[in-house]
C-alpha cells in the first residue's frame, strides 16, 4: 500500500510541475517587453523598423504607442505613419481606413494634406504585377472604385492645401487617373465594336467624349466612332468625326483604330 501511495504523490507532483510549467509558459508568451517603455522610445522602435521594411513590426509598435500617448502630437504621428507602414506591406485597404480615422479625428493637423495624400496613393496603383505582361492588360481594363477614390482624394487636397508640397504630384497622377477613366469607358466600347455592335459603341465613345477632356483616350474614342459610322455606311457622318481627328489630332490624323496605343505609365502622360 506504502508503494501505491508514493506513487500516487510522484504522479500528483509531476501533474502540478506540469500544470506550473504550461501557466509559466503562458505567463512568457504574454509577457510584454514594451510595457514600461515610454513613448518616445516606442515611437524610435517604430520607426527603426520602418525604416528596415520590417513593416508588420512597425505597425505594432505605432498601435501600441496610439493607446499610450493617445491625443498627442506623438500619437497623431504614429497613426499617420502606421498608414504609410500598412501601405507599405501591400495592405491598401486598411492603409485607407486608417487615413479616413485620422482625417476625420484630427482636422486640424498640420498633416491633414499629407494624409489626402497617402489616400490617393494607396488607392492608385500603377503596377498589375507580372501576369499584366501574360494578359497585356492595363489598370483600365480593372475595377475603377478605387481609380475614383484615388482621384477624390487628391482633388480633395488640392482645394484645400493648393500650395501642398504634394500637390504637384498629385496634379500628375490625377492626370494619369483621368485618363485611365476615360480609357475605362473607350474600352467597353471597343468591346461593343469588336463584337459588331456598332450603335451601342458609338453611344458609349459618345459618352467618354462628353465626360472627358484634354486625355489621350479620347483619340481612341473617336476612332471608335469614326470607324463605326462607316460600318454603318454613315459615310457623311464618318467623314464628319474624320475632320475632326484631322484637327484634335493632327499629327496621327491617319492612325488606325487597330494600331492604338494603350495609356502610358502616370509619369508619361503625354
Amino acid at each position: 500500500m506504502l508503494g501505491l501511495y508514493s506513487l500516487s504523490r510522484l504522479l500528483t507532483v509531476f501533474l502540478l510541475s506540469l500544470a506550473a510549467m504550461a501557466l509559466a509558459s503562458c505567463a512568457s508568451s504574454n509577457y510584454d517587453e514594451t510595457a514600461d517603455w515610454k513613448p518616445e522610445k516606442l515611437y524610435a522602435e517604430a520607426k527603426d523598423h520602418l525604416s528596415s521594411k520590417l513593416y508588420e513590426k512597425a505597425i505594432a509598435l505605432y498601435e501600441k504607442l496610439e493607446g499610450r500617448a493617445a491625443g498627442s502630437i506623438l500619437s497623431q504621428q504614429a497613426q499617420i505613419e502606421k498608414a504609410y507602414a500598412q501601405y507599405k506591406s501591400g495592405d491598401a485597404i486598411m492603409a485607407v481606413s486608417t487615413l479616413d480615422r485620422f482625417i476625420k479625428v484630427n482636422p486640424a493637423s498640420p498633416a491633414l494634406d499629407y494624409a489626402f495624400y497617402l489616400k490617393g496613393v494607396a488607392n492608385f496603383n500603377d503596377d498589375l504585377g507580372f501576369l499584366s505582361s501574360l494578359t497585356n492588360q492595363d489598370l483600365s481594363e480593372r475595377d475603377q472604385k478605387a481609380a475614383k477614390e484615388s482621384f477624390d482624394a487628391f482633388r480633395e487636397l488640392l482645394n484645400r492645401f493648393p500650395k501642398s508640397k504634394y500637390a504637384q504630384d498629385a496634379r500628375l497622377r490625377m492626370l494619369y487617373v483621368v485618363n485611365v477613366l476615360a480609357q475605362s469607358e473607350v474600352n467597353v466600347a471597343r468591346y461593343y465594336y469588336k463584337k459588331g455592335a456598332y450603335i451601342a459603341a458609338i453611344n458609349r465613345a459618345q459618352a467618354a467624349l462628353n465626360e472627358f477632356r484634354g486625355v489621350p483616350a479620347i483619340h481612341e474614342a473617336l476612332l471608335i466612332i469614326r470607324d463605326a459610322y462607316g460600318h454603318l455606311g454613315l459615310s457623311q457622318l464618318k467623314e464628319d468625326t474624320q475632320r475632326i481627328i484631322a484637327s484634335t489630332f493632327p499629327q496621327a490624323a491617319d492612325k488606325p483604330l487597330d494600331a492604338f496605343i494603350k495609356p502610358r505609365r502616370w509619369w508619361q502622360i503625354w
